[in-house]
């Protein structure tokens, strides 16, 4: 059964609490298909609309990963479809970041339509790797660590 919720991701009872984001978006004709619905492949983007701002505000944008030389490739993406999307319709993309000790990132998606309908949700998960070789980190990398200390500290009290 698809889960209608998110819940991919369940906060540990010493975990701050997850960081939330919503930006809007509205279906342009690049997006969609022939008959005017956003095709399937185009939903990890607008997870990816969500990412971005979210990531900038906490000092993990993709800036920040060149500047300190690390790299967060995605290992795991899923999509739940539920409803369409429709040419010119304006939507919600939501992303929820859960706090995690490991070196990576587990972010869910939620994908809402005017109407306040769930159209996708989905998670995905980056691993920290090595700039320059590619090698995961076996440790929280200083970046990822400098943000964990603020997300701790409730630096960022204004996304929860």
């Amino acid at each position: 059964m698809r889960r209608k919720t998110g819940g991919y991701f369940k906060p540990g009872p010493t975990d701050p609490p997850p960081l939330t984001v919503s930006v809007n978006h509205r279906a342009s004709f690049s997006e969609v298909d022939a008959m005017a619905v956003a095709w399937h492949g185009r939903y990890p983007r607008f997870f990816e609309m969500a990412h971005e701002c979210l990531c900038r505000r906490i000092g993990l944008s993709y800036k920040d990963f060149f500047a300190a030389g690390v790299m967060a490739p995605i290992v795991q993406l899923h999509t739940d479809y539920y409803q369409s999307v429709f040419l010119d319709e304006a939507v919600t993309i939501t992303i929820t970041l859960f706090w995690t000790d490991a070196a990576r990132l587990n972010a869910e998606y939620a994908v809402i339509k005017e109407n306040g309908e769930l159209a996708a949700a989905g998670y995905t998960v980056q691993m920290f790797t090595d700039g320059q070789t590619g090698e995961p980190f076996l440790v929280t990398p200083a970046l990822l660590a400098a943000c964990q200390e603020k997300w701790r500290r409730g630096d960022f009290k204004d996304l929860q």
